[in-house]
């Protein structure tokens, strides 16, 4: 059964929280591990970027630059009032 972009989404999100601070991940890494965890029949490689562009697109995780691309959360500034 088919796997819908949204549920791709929430669980690279969740992905990226598990290893925030822990491991810096790539999309592609990302992707990997979607295929692998839903198989191929179910993910393809197409939702996955779809789903990587729904979370950058909606602020939940955003493009990291140490020297490759990664994805991680927002940072919080120091100086940045708590809301």
């Amino acid at each position: 059964m088919a796997i819908s972009t949204d549920e791709i989404a929430e669980a690279m999100y969740q992905m990226v929280a598990e290893y925030q601070g822990k491991k810096n991940l790539k999309p592609a890494d990302l992707i990997k591990a979607m295929i692998a965890r839903h198989g191929e029949a179910n993910c393809s490689k197409t939702e996955c970027k779809q789903a990587l562009r729904l979370l950058i697109d909606s602020e939940r995780c955003v493009y990291s630059y140490f020297g490759e691309s990664y994805i991680t959360l927002p940072h919080k500034e120091g100086a940045a009032p708590e809301e």
